[in-house]
């Protein structure tokens, strides 16, 4: 039996396209050397690949190649772009008082690494969303201090989909010493990304949510003003000395035309999944004891984040045999516990544990939408009676 997948958010299959190019990247016969081995035509040939990729994710973000640093994803481009900060900035003046805003329904990329640098010292300021899962350029200005030196928030949410105006939080800041990251591993291909008009800092991406490979993503150091960061990971100063490692080049060159794809494609991608996910949403909707979880205007074009009143969330889950979905974020899928996003934005238990996301993306297809409202329908009905 086939399985609709409608996880999008979680992680997107590689496009075609990419994968063939990928996989001349891997073998003898293909561009496979080290990009680091200058010696010869091969590690040449290599880097060439790296760098013509480089320039392929800056242009589609609006930055300067320079200023885009390879990492494992965007995971660890938020650890880098926190800690490396945190331990810069510690360097230079190690009484200094350090100061962080975040929001209380960042991804656990965020919210794990805040939690680390309490225990070092650095007072957070978490703060919370509306119901309608938003944080506020307000909330931002009412929580800055003098010793504030980042706002970290996402630019999408990775359960909800809601959107936060990162413009305005970067126009905030334009007059403020402290550095704008931005979470935009769910915003690439759902929403516009330009980091010059965002006027931000540090920005994450990973290539695995956006049709390219796992395992590989990046993060935007800006230059002009320069902003800098201590190095996390030790051993040969590749990337200008701020990620060491061998350059993975057929996850790279993947990255690379992923970005050009989307940057070719994507504004009438994010047309046609807006519609989808409208068709969707008021097909289940009308069921009846159904609620959307999140901003209605206010989100990207690939999430519906929907509760279920008077089912059982893990029974549902489990029951949906023919569709693929998540119950929170993939990264918290494991707990038992009811989604913290969720309750963030004042959903009850019950209803919280009933929440499902539903992702849509690159081939998705109406007749998938209207399977997945008649399986979805078949079984929201049978549990209910």
């Amino acid at each position: 039996m086939n399985t609709l997948y409608l996880d999008y958010a979680a992680t997107t299959p590689v496009d075609p396209r990419v994968a063939e190019l990928m996989a001349s990247c891997l073998t003898l016969e293909g561009n496979f050397a080290n990009p680091a081995s200058r010696s010869h035509r091969l590690g040449w040939r290599a880097e060439q690949a790296v760098e013509s990729a480089r320039r392929q994710l800056a242009d589609f973000i609006d930055s300067d190649p320079r200023e885009i640093v390879w990492t494992s994803g965007a995971t660890e481009s938020n650890n880098l772009a926190l800690k490396g900060r945190v331990e810069y900035l510690r360097s230079q003046d190690a009484g200094r008082p350090l100061h962080i805003i975040t929001s209380s329904i960042e991804h656990k990329a965020i919210l794990d690494t805040c939690e680390w640098l309490e225990d070092k010292g650095v007072e957070i300021t978490y703060l919370t969303p509306d119901a309608d899962g938003l944080i506020h350029v307000s909330q931002v200005a009412a929580a800055l201090r003098d010793e504030t030196v980042m706002v970290s928030l996402m630019a999408v949410n990775n359960e909800l989909g809601t959107t936060t105006d990162i413009a305005a939080i970067g126009q905030l800041l334009a007059d403020h010493n402290a550095v704008l990251h931005v979470d935009a591993a769910q915003a690439v291909g759902k929403i516009p990304v330009n980091v010059r008009e965002w006027q931000a800092d540090l920005v994450s991406f990973s290539a695995h949510k956006m049709y390219g490979p796992k395992g590989i993503g990046a993060l935007y150091v800006r230059r002009q003003p320069q902003v800098l960061i201590a190095a996390q990971i030790h051993g040969g100063g590749h990337e200008r000395g701020m990620r060491s490692g061998t350059l993975a080049t057929h996850q790279i060159a993947g990255f690379g035309l992923a970005a050009q794809l989307v940057s070719d494609e994507g504004a009438d991608d994010m047309t046609r999944l807006a519609s989808l996910r409208d068709r969707f949403e008021t097909r289940v909707m009308a069921l009846g004891g159904v609620y959307r979880n999140g901003s209605e205007q206010w989100r990207s074009c690939g999430h519906a984040n929907l509760s279920f009143d008077g089912v059982d969330g893990e029974i549902l889950l489990a029951s949906l045999a023919k569709i693929a979905v998540s119950s929170g974020s993939a990264c918290a899928s494991a707990s038992v516990e009811p989604s913290y996003v969720l309750k963030a934005i004042g959903r009850d238990d019950a209803l919280a544990h009933a929440g499902l996301r539903f992702s849509f993306g690159r081939f998705t297809t109406e007749a998938d939408i209207d399977f997945a409202v008649e399986h979805l329908s078949q079984i929201v009905g049978r549990l209910r009676r």
